[in-house]
């Protein structure tokens, strides 16, 4: 019985990832087309994106991409683009503390914005506020495997087949992430953080050169979210 509700929430996590896999598809034949481009070859970009399970990171390092190349640069601008993981690993901390150490570690090397966006979610519809360990293995999994083999393909084919963007298919991520945060939503005062975050990501975008918008909105939007709820 144990082993038969394990594999119903595991199903039941994979198939709320499938609008997201699905919306995976074309940016991850971007990347492995853009990866061909710009001098990677197949074995490469697929070793990255199974390493580093990051896609904005990883559309930084291809465009940073050279011959040789700047190693150096592109870890530090990686490190910069995943800093918002660091802020949500933390949001995850208290909903872990039960979590075997070894479980803690694999959630944490599958967690992406979009998983962790729907296990986040799915905690907060659940009676006692519990991470369910296999719903986000069972979502993670599937956005992880997509993501890897897709931008595979991507670097096989996509080089014949153009940019994909040309098409609208860049609208994916978007439509996307206005659903995660529709499911989130808790009321005009609660996405105060959220407000806030965005315009200090827009002005950081507009006038600091680099990826720092990143972590200006992220770490604006933590501390907005501190100092209202602080009082609770």
């Amino acid at each position: 019985m144990f082993n038969m509700l394990k594999q119903s929430e595991f199903r039941r996590g994979l198939i709320a990832a499938i609008p997201i896999m699905i919306s995976f598809i074309p940016f991850s034949l971007v990347l492995g087309a853009q990866a061909i481009q710009r001098g990677m070859v197949v074995g490469e970009i697929s070793a990255m994106v199974a390493v580093n399970f990051a896609g904005g990171s990883e559309f930084v390092a291809v465009n940073l991409w050279t011959s040789p190349p700047h190693l150096l640069l592109i870890a530090l601008m990686t490190l910069l683009v995943n800093s918002r993981h660091i802020l949500m690993g933390a949001a995850l901390t208290p909903y872990l503390k039960e979590v075997p150490k070894r479980k803690v570690l694999l959630s944490l090397f599958f967690m992406c914005d979009e998983s962790w966006a729907l296990s986040f979610a799915d905690i907060k519809k659940s009676p006692k506020l519990q991470f369910n360990y296999h719903y986000y293995l069972g979502a993670s999994l599937g956005l992880y495997i997509t993501w890897v083999f897709f931008t595979t393909m991507g670097a096989l084919i996509g080089p014949m087949i153009g940019d994909v963007t040309h098409y609208g298919f860049d609208m994916a991520f978007v439509a996307v992430f206005l659903v995660l945060l529709r499911g989130m939503w808790k009321g005009a005062v609660n996405s105060i953080p959220w407000f806030v975050s965005l315009v200090v990501a827009v002005i950081s975008y507009l006038f600091i050169p680099g990826a720092w918008y990143v972590l200006c909105g992220a770490c604006s939007g933590l501390l907005t979210a501190f100092v209202m709820f602080s009082h609770d």
